[in-house]
């Protein structure tokens, strides 16, 4: 593959050294931690090894990647990996999308207490959507869901919210048969704001009783209970945006959208057009626009992109892709099978045996870009120096 005329790494290594020095003290270690796996990934800095091709004897240094997931060039091996994993998991039935987002509001106090409102957004999604799926007067029936974070809009703005792609049915509350949704339409998307909203605000008004949540900055006085109550109000009578898109056309367009979203980061290096003395310009797609005029650029002064980019780094050991009610890793392998007896699916000799089929057609790591053969490596060299971030200033006590 072609590597991109412009990278997010080409401007950390062009500006990066400058905006940490005017950023310091204002820096997690986490983001610093990003902007260095970046700048070094794929570089002589963390390493490498030598390729010979089998065929042509062409021979290429390839060097390695920092595997990041925040880096845009480390995410589509992991995206492979990841849905071929996820492909035992499908059942031959309608999948649907739907998509829960936070109210401005809470999107602002969250960028301070991501761990915890990002939980809150997963937590709370999962269970309006198995609450109202299992309410007899909707569907009356245990489902699976499949939740993904994005923390981004298309012009980087910090925009909170969770896909979920969730299958057309599940199995009855007494285990005993499969229960179809109605063709085309999944749940209620009135009734689900209803009990997202409700249930979300509770949550986070248990977090500030319990002393969880942080306020800094124009928020600083939301620490009071009383200022906290009359701030939650109006987002008691506003609507909050649940949406459910149509089916999708079969399993094998599941696993597509999955490997362009589950492993997506802030911004992809295709979008990036030019990086000189105005800023970093890049495609994005204003959603308020209709038709072609939805597609445009924006040009952002380098210490804003930079800004905006490092918004979306998540804090560490937080799990951004996660499984629910039947698709759950405690019990999914004996809830797909019973799932699959319900609805007749008879699996091949493959299916039923993916590792040993797959261990037979495992495709080369390496392949050579003027003949593509398999190349082998026929010598490695170390990195120059490790990714880390500077230390932690120690208090004295």
């Amino acid at each position: 593959m072609q590597r991109p005329a412009l990278e997010v790494a080409d401007i950390f290594r062009a500006h990066g050294s400058a905006w940490r020095q005017a950023q310091h003290g204002h820096l997690s270690l986490g983001q610093l931690k990003v902007m260095s796996a970046i700048e070094q990934c794929r570089s002589a800095a963390l390493g490498g090894h030598l390729l010979r091709c089998d065929a042509c004897a062409q021979v290429q240094i390839a060097y390695n990647s920092c595997r990041n997931r925040h880096c845009p060039k480390c995410q589509a091996r992991a995206a492979r990996r990841w849905l071929e994993a996820r492909q035992a998991d499908l059942l031959p039935l309608d999948y649907y999308h739907v998509v829960f987002t936070l109210p401005a509001p809470i999107s602002a106090i969250a960028y301070y207490n991501k761990a915890l409102i990002y939980d809150l957004l997963f937590e709370v999604a999962a269970e309006t959507l198995r609450t109202i799926a299992a309410d007899p007067k909707h569907l009356g029936a245990q489902i699976g869901v499949t939740l993904v974070l994005h923390t981004w809009g298309s012009a980087l703005t910090h925009h909170p919210h969770v896909h979920g792609i969730v299958a057309g049915g599940g199995l009855a509350l007494d285990g005993e048969r499969w229960v179809a949704c109605k063709p085309g339409f999944f749940l209620p998307v009135r009734v689900l704001s209803r009990l997202f909203r409700r249930r979300f605000l509770e949550e986070l008004h248990q977090a500030h009783r319990s002393g969880r949540l942080q306020f800094f900055a124009e928020h600083a006085a939301l620490s009071d209970a009383r200022a906290f109550a009359q701030w939650l109000a109006p987002l008691r009578q506003c609507e909050w945006v649940v949406y459910a898109k149509r089916p999708f056309a079969g399993p094998a367009a599941v696993l597509a959208y999955l490997s362009r979203y589950t492993h997506r980061v802030a911004i992809s290096n295709q979008r990036l057009l030019a990086l000189d003395e105005r800023g970093v310009t890049f495609r994005w797609k204003d959603y308020r626009a209709t038709g072609n005029t939805r597609h445009k650029t924006m040009t952002l002064a380098t210490d804003e992109f930079i800004r905006r980019f490092l918004l979306h780094v998540l804090p560490g050991g937080f799990h951004r892709i996660r499984h629910y009610g039947l698709l759950a890793n405690a019990g999914r392998r004996e809830h797909l099978a019973r799932a699959r007896q319900l609805l007749h699916v008879v699996l091949t000799a493959t299916e039923s045996h993916p590792p040993e089929a797959a261990a037979t057609n495992i495709a080369p790591t390496f392949v050579c870009p003027h003949c593509g053969a398999a190349m082998m490596v026929i010598e490695t060299f170390v990195r120059g120096q490790p990714i880390r971030a500077p230390p932690l200033l120690r208090v004295a006590a």
